[in-house]
Protein backbone atom coordinates (compact mmCIF):
# COMPACT_ATOMS: atom_id res chain seq x y z
CA UNK A 1 0.00 0.00 0.00
CA UNK A 2 1.21 3.48 -0.85
CA UNK A 3 2.43 5.70 1.98
CA UNK A 4 1.41 8.87 0.16
CA UNK A 5 -1.29 10.06 -2.22
CA UNK A 6 -0.65 12.47 -5.08
CA UNK A 7 -2.90 14.53 -7.28
CA UNK A 8 -2.44 17.65 -9.38
CA UNK A 9 -4.72 20.56 -8.43
CA UNK A 10 -4.35 23.95 -10.16
CA UNK A 11 -0.85 23.06 -11.46
CA UNK A 12 0.25 22.10 -7.92
CA UNK A 13 1.31 18.56 -6.99
CA UNK A 14 -0.71 17.92 -3.84
CA UNK A 15 0.73 15.19 -1.62
CA UNK A 16 -1.10 13.58 1.29
CA UNK A 17 -0.09 10.93 3.79
CA UNK A 18 -1.97 7.67 4.35
CA UNK A 19 -0.72 7.12 7.94
CA UNK A 20 -1.62 9.13 11.04
CA UNK A 21 1.59 8.06 12.79
CA UNK A 22 4.80 7.78 10.78
CA UNK A 23 7.05 5.91 13.22
CA UNK A 24 7.99 2.51 11.75
CA UNK A 25 11.43 2.55 10.09
CA UNK A 26 10.34 0.53 7.04
CA UNK A 27 7.35 2.82 6.53
CA UNK A 28 9.56 5.90 6.87
CA UNK A 29 11.87 4.52 4.19
CA UNK A 30 8.85 3.97 1.96
CA UNK A 31 7.47 7.48 2.59
CA UNK A 32 10.90 8.98 1.89
CA UNK A 33 11.27 7.01 -1.33
CA UNK A 34 7.74 7.88 -2.54
CA UNK A 35 8.26 11.58 -1.73
CA UNK A 36 11.53 11.64 -3.71
CA UNK A 37 9.82 9.86 -6.63
CA UNK A 38 7.02 12.46 -6.55
CA UNK A 39 9.33 15.47 -7.05
CA UNK A 40 9.69 15.00 -10.85
CA UNK A 41 5.87 14.76 -11.07
CA UNK A 42 5.69 18.43 -10.00
CA UNK A 43 5.85 19.52 -13.65
CA UNK A 44 4.77 23.07 -12.76
CA UNK A 45 7.48 23.23 -10.08
CA UNK A 46 5.01 23.44 -7.18
CA UNK A 47 4.64 20.77 -4.50
CA UNK A 48 2.39 20.95 -1.44
CA UNK A 49 2.54 18.40 1.38
CA UNK A 50 -0.73 18.25 3.28
CA UNK A 51 -0.19 16.79 6.75
CA UNK A 52 -3.95 16.44 7.46
CA UNK A 53 -4.40 13.44 9.72
CA UNK A 54 -0.72 13.07 10.61
CA UNK A 55 -0.49 13.31 14.40
CA UNK A 56 3.02 11.93 15.04
CA UNK A 57 6.23 11.36 13.12
CA UNK A 58 9.64 10.19 14.22
CA UNK A 59 12.86 12.13 13.89
CA UNK A 60 13.86 9.80 11.05
CA UNK A 61 10.83 11.06 9.12
CA UNK A 62 11.95 14.64 9.69
CA UNK A 63 15.29 13.72 8.10
CA UNK A 64 13.33 12.53 5.03
CA UNK A 65 11.55 15.90 4.86
CA UNK A 66 14.89 17.76 5.02
CA UNK A 67 16.19 15.55 2.19
CA UNK A 68 13.00 16.22 0.21
CA UNK A 69 13.50 19.95 0.71
CA UNK A 70 17.05 19.65 -0.70
CA UNK A 71 15.83 17.66 -3.72
CA UNK A 72 13.11 20.20 -4.43
CA UNK A 73 15.58 23.10 -4.23
CA UNK A 74 18.00 21.27 -6.54
CA UNK A 75 15.23 20.72 -9.11
CA UNK A 76 13.71 24.19 -8.76
CA UNK A 77 10.47 22.92 -7.19
CA UNK A 78 8.71 25.14 -4.65
CA UNK A 79 7.83 23.09 -1.56
CA UNK A 80 5.23 24.05 1.02
CA UNK A 81 3.58 22.26 3.94
CA UNK A 82 0.05 22.75 5.23
CA UNK A 83 -2.32 21.48 7.93
CA UNK A 84 0.53 20.51 10.23
CA UNK A 85 -0.80 19.20 13.57
CA UNK A 86 0.26 20.94 16.81
CA UNK A 87 2.37 17.89 17.80
CA UNK A 88 4.30 17.86 14.52
CA UNK A 89 4.61 21.68 14.53
CA UNK A 90 6.14 21.49 18.00
CA UNK A 91 8.85 19.18 16.64
CA UNK A 92 9.49 21.57 13.73
CA UNK A 93 9.85 24.45 16.22
CA UNK A 94 12.20 22.54 18.56
CA UNK A 95 14.42 21.59 15.62
CA UNK A 96 14.08 25.13 14.13
CA UNK A 97 12.82 23.52 10.92
CA UNK A 98 9.80 25.82 10.99
CA UNK A 99 12.32 28.41 9.69
CA UNK A 100 13.48 26.11 6.87
CA UNK A 101 10.10 24.85 5.71
CA UNK A 102 7.37 27.08 4.26
CA UNK A 103 4.46 26.07 6.52
CA UNK A 104 0.99 27.42 5.75
CA UNK A 105 -2.22 26.93 7.74
CA UNK A 106 -4.85 25.57 5.35
CA UNK A 107 -4.64 23.93 1.96
CA UNK A 108 -6.35 26.79 0.09
CA UNK A 109 -4.11 29.42 1.67
CA UNK A 110 -1.03 27.32 0.88
CA UNK A 111 -2.08 26.87 -2.75
CA UNK A 112 -2.73 30.60 -3.13
CA UNK A 113 0.67 31.40 -1.62
CA UNK A 114 2.44 29.79 -4.61
CA UNK A 115 1.23 32.66 -6.78
CA UNK A 116 2.39 35.46 -4.49
CA UNK A 117 5.42 37.34 -5.77
CA UNK A 118 7.62 39.69 -3.78
CA UNK A 119 6.57 41.64 -0.71
CA UNK A 120 3.00 42.49 -1.61
CA UNK A 121 1.78 39.45 -3.46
Amino acid sequence: MSAITTQVVNDILLVGFTDSKILDSQRIEQVGRELQEAVPQAVHKKMLLNFRGVSFMSSAMITKLVMLNKSCKAQGVGLKFCEVSPNVMEVFKITKLNKLFDIQEGEEKAMASFDKKGWFG
